[in-house]
């Protein structure tokens, strides 16, 4: 009998309409453009505004925005996944207040938090639901309002993060197309360089942590970069090697938008021109968990049926992972 594949069959994405520029930044803190541009490569990011918006709104713009792309019915849904670092509240979880906002009524849902690796980390959870033979529609989204976590006093921070959101669908197939295989890590002792301190069982709001920001991010910017850049072209290029993929085989690098140093050293560590690695990090910043539908979405219509794909992400925990997919549609 063949093998059941889960397959990408529809990709969505939102982000909110003010623009958060260098220039406005520049303003708030000590920066400037050509500072950020040079570290970073962004120009600009997207910011949630509104009372009573959260990191639902931006999943449940992109669910909604996906069903109808698709034709598909909420209630033909089975199972949602919410990747998010940002959860509208400790619980209920952020999948649950999506799937209601959307009228998705017939799946079960809930959140997985494992950084900027997140939606990796989804996509192939929800993947094993469909392979099992059990689930026929599920849906995979990332959303992080991360404005809600930013210090914007501290300028190593404050000028890497935006807040947008992004989904899939997955479907069953027989056909060789969606992800072939997977490939991810996990380092606890990472967790220093790159964490929330307060929020959570160890250290809970109290007027001390608010008091010290701690219920901000926190980063060692050069430990995390030397990370990153290390393990994200490792787990990329080992898993070219273990499907004896070479360069000219892969359609598309679909990295993490992080930083543009540490997606360029990627891409040439894989030996692939840069027109052959999906970029937006420019006017987006970091999403977090939506960046790498962001790219999905955004270079859509350029991606034919059978493209070989590597999506590969670093997090804070430290985690980090790649994924080796097969492009399941032509552009609609």
């Amino acid at each position: 009998m063949k093998k059941i594949r889960a397959a990408i069959t529809g990709i969505n994405a939102w982000v909110p309409e003010y623009r958060l520029t260098n220039e406005e930044l520049s303003k708030m803190v000590d920066t400037s453009d050509e500072w950020i541009m040079q570290r970073v490569g962004i120009k600009e990011r997207r910011i949630l505004k509104g009372e009573g918006l959260a990191s639902s709104h931006l999943g449940a713009q992109a669910v909604k925005g996906l069903l109808e792309k698709t034709n598909t019915k909420p209630e033909e849904i089975d199972l949602l996944i919410c990747s998010t670092v940002t959860p509208d509240r400790l619980f209920p979880a952020t999948a649950n207040i999506i799937s209601y906002k959307c009228k998705i009524n017939n799946a079960f849902s809930f959140d997985l938090n494992a950084a900027c690796s997140g939606f990796l980390f989804a996509l192939q959870t929800g993947a094993s639901y469909v392979e099992s033979g059990r689930y026929k529609k599920v849906v995979i989204v990332g959303c992080d309002k991360m404005s809600s976590i930013t210090d914007y006093t501290d300028r190593t921070t404050c000028t890497l993060f935006g807040d947008g959101g992004g989904a899939v669908l997955f479907e069953p197939t027989y056909e060789e197309y969606g992800i072939m295989d997977h490939l991810f890590h996990t380092d606890g002792a990472g967790s220093k360089f790159l964490h929330m301190k307060g929020g959570g069982s160890l250290r809970p709001a109290s007027h001390e942590t608010v008091d010290a920001k701690e219920h901000f991010i926190y980063q060692e910017g050069q430990s995390v970069f030397r990370f990153a850049v290390k393990n994200m072209a490792a787990v990329a290029v080992e898993m070219m090697k273990r499907n004896n993929l070479k360069s000219e085989d892969i359609a598309w690098l679909v990295p993490h938008q992080a930083n543009l140093r540490i997606i360029d050293a990627t891409g040439k560590r894989m030996g692939l021109p840069p027109e052959k690695v999906m970029i937006n990090i420019k006017y987006y910043g970091n999403t977090t968990s939506a960046t790498i539908p962001l790219c999905l979405w955004e270079y859509e219509k350029e991606l034919k049926k059978g493209d070989v794909l590597i999506l590969a992400a670093f997090g804070g925990g430290f985690t980090w992972g790649a994924i080796y997919l097969k492009w399941a549609y032509d552009p609609k």
